[in-house]
């Protein structure tokens, strides 16, 4: 007979050893990041839009919702890593917080037309408020760590309170403005609570598996995003509609050109960037970034912002590329390589900054440095869509086999 996975009602919060054995991510973890993912293809479909269409905006809109997505993502994983307790109210609540991310997934289109959504505020809060029912879970059942998640309670009620009173708020400059202020708060709310009541415990292998599953699943929305553009190439004309004198879009699946020269060299230079992006993210272990200093710490965490944006970036811009190839966008080639070219250099810039931070020696980022140069020279010179993705492909993937060149070099003097 198998076992059954006996779940209690309720359990005491008290933070999990730092140091346990075997800590990896469960599988309500995986289902949270899988249900996060949603959102980001919303607000990345949104850019792809964007781009297309030449309203360049859409950057700064994807930029704002983003933000929200990586912030409730980020905080409940470095809740997890503390205080997973696994009963279930903490499964509910969990799913609240998954919850309120695909009600803001529905909002993003709205959030991008207006700069304001009733239903991305209402996701956010829903996301906010579950984290505040956890912190005072946490208060009850930690009591060394009671001050420390009051604050948090507190923090994030306040907070939540301020984005709610912003949507009586019109006027672009106003909205950013105010956007930018309360940005600036959320993010001072664990360093304030971290500092009153001492910091929550982790576990920084756990953590670094969290992150790195989160780019993994995030880098195949990217695969998915540039196959259903392509797709849509591919689709054979609708015969009826065509008999009609319909002319039906080839996004939609009514029909494309079909498979040219052009689409094989952007697919050929997306496969080649998709695969670089992993293997530059998974060319060293990242638990040596997480645990060995609070700055480092802290750096790690929110640096991965900008890793996670921009691989959700250069998702759109491939699909935008598709579009400009088969002439169906206003953008012109090189504004949409530059679209591809800058995330990829955030992406490398990042990562290369982490590890010469972690390494002690700013030389470990120059072949980073050097992949960003590269492909935003590529976007400059300004090639044709296809060739732009192609010759951006083969710069990623160049700075992998930089990466493999050395690092077989250095097992062959034995792994100095």
């Amino acid at each position: 007979m198998s076992a059954l996975n006996l779940v209690p009602l309720l359990r005491p919060m008290g933070p999990r050893d730092p140091h346990e054995a075997h800590r990896v991510a469960s599988p309500l973890e995986l289902f949270f990041d899988l249900v996060f993912v949603v959102a980001i293809a919303s607000a990345a479909a949104e850019l792809h839009h964007g781009l297309s269409t030449g309203h360049y905006e859409s950057v700064l809109g994807f930029g704002l919702v983003f933000f929200a997505i990586w912030w409730a993502w980020m905080n409940y994983a470095w809740f997890a890593s503390a205080y997973d307790c696994d009963d279930v109210v903490y499964r509910l609540l969990t799913f609240a917080i998954m919850a309120g991310s695909l009600l803001l997934a529905a909002g993003v289109p709205d959030l991008f037309d207006d700069g304001q959504s009733v239903a991305v505020v209402s996701g956010y809060a829903l996301m906010r408020l579950a984290m505040v029912a956890l912190w005072l879970r946490v208060a009850r059942g930690d009591t060394p760590h009671r001050t420390t998640a009051m604050t948090y309670a507190v923090g994030i009620t306040v907070v939540q309170a301020l984005w709610i009173a912003r949507l009586a708020l019109h006027g672009s400059g106003l909205l950013y403005a105010s956007f930018g202020v309360l940005v600036l708060a959320e993010v001072a709310v664990p360093w304030l609570a971290e500092q009153r009541g001492g910091p929550t415990p982790f576990h920084p292998h756990h953590i670094a598996e969290r992150y790195s599953l989160f780019t993994i699943i995030v880098l195949g929305e990217v695969i998915l995003a540039s196959v259903q553009a392509v797709q849509g190439v591919l689709a054979k004309p609708d015969v009826a509609g065509s008999a009609a004198g319909h002319s039906v879009p080839a996004a939609a699946g009514g029909g494309g050109s079909g498979l040219t020269p052009g689409l094989v060299l952007l697919a050929t230079g997306g496969l080649l960037i998709v695969f670089s992006l992993w293997w530059l993210y998974f060319k060293r272990d990242h638990v040596d970034l997480i645990g060995h200093g609070r700055t480092m710490t802290w750096a790690f965490s929110y640096a991965h912002v900008l890793v996670f944006a921009a691989v959700a970036a250069v998702g759109a811009a491939l699909a935008a590329a598709v579009d400009v190839v088969e002439h169906q966008s206003a953008a012109s080639s090189r504004s949409v390589a530059f679209a591809l070219a800058v995330p990829i250099a955030v992406y490398s810039l990042v990562l290369g900054v982490l590890h010469a931070a972690a390494d002690r020696d700013p030389r470990t980022a120059v072949p980073a440095a050097t992949l960003a140069i590269v492909v935003l020279a590529v976007a400059a010179v300004g090639p044709q869509a296809p060739v732009a993705v192609l010759l951006i492909g083969l710069a990623t993937a160049g700075a992998v086999v930089q990466h493999v060149l050395v690092a077989q070099r250095r097992l062959a003097q034995g792994g100095r």
